[in-house]
């Protein structure tokens, strides 16, 4: 098939996913299997480009968190299709995230917009969920051989938990292992520096634009 004939189709599955049109992804999905597309291109040139796109408009206000969530689920419902055909020789190991809203608050509409961002950009998340322990998140972060520690948190009372993460991670000697970057509503540039943390994003492109720039843009290992 030629190279204009298959980014047509990349075209229509970003565009599908950017209008939220779930069915569509679906139908464009299948027809790349029909007509022998490499799948991983589809999804790379297609539905990411659609999601990273739909994070753009999210930035500018175009768009806002009911959109996002639509353009995903119309994201992950074409990923559903086309993961299975696959060429596990084309996929390398990707930078590993573990990712939580920390101790005391169960806030995690931001978190949940992050991983999506995260994944669709091609990262591999862990999701710890919501009110999770420093130590848990600790513990994850080395059992899952992570790059990337993320937390989130829209309380104030709850901010310390961030601090307490990078304190473990100091005294166990583990701090180099990791990125850490935080988030959220009552969270600044000044309290990440304040607690050594690598980095703070102010929204939830923003926090996939800040990975690029602490890996030098490569997501892989």
């Amino acid at each position: 098939m030629s190279d204009n004939k298959e980014q047509t189709f990349f075209t229509a599955l970003s565009d599908a996913v950017l209008n939220m049109d779930e069915g569509t992804v679906e139908e464009i999905a299948h027809r790349v299997i029909k007509e022998k597309i490499d799948a991983y291109r589809a999804i790379e040139n297609g539905l990411v480009d659609g999601m990273n796109r739909a994070g753009q408009l999210f930035e500018d206000e175009e768009y806002f968190i009911p959109e996002i969530l639509l353009c995903s689920d119309a994201m992950y419902a074409g990923l559903n299709i086309l993961n299975p055909y696959i060429n596990r020789e084309q996929q390398r190991t990707r930078k590993k995230v573990v990712i939580g809203v920390v101790e005391g608050d169960t806030h995690d509409i931001g978190k949940n917009l992050v991983k999506t961002l995260l994944d669709a950009a091609g990262f591999e998340v862990i999701d710890l969920g919501r009110d999770v322990q420093p130590r848990q998140i600790v513990d994850a972060a080395i059992a899952e051989h992570a790059d990337v520690i993320a937390l989130s948190t829209l309380m104030t009372t709850t901010m310390d938990g961030m601090a307490a993460v990078v304190q473990i991670l100091q005294e166990s000697g583990q701090r180099d292992a990791f990125k850490v970057i935080v988030g959220g509503g009552p969270i600044s540039q000044t309290f990440a520096d304040r607690i050594g943390a690598d980095g703070y994003a102010p929204s939830a492109p923003a926090a996939v634009k800040l990975l690029h720039k602490l890996f030098k843009d490569s997501i892989y290992v």
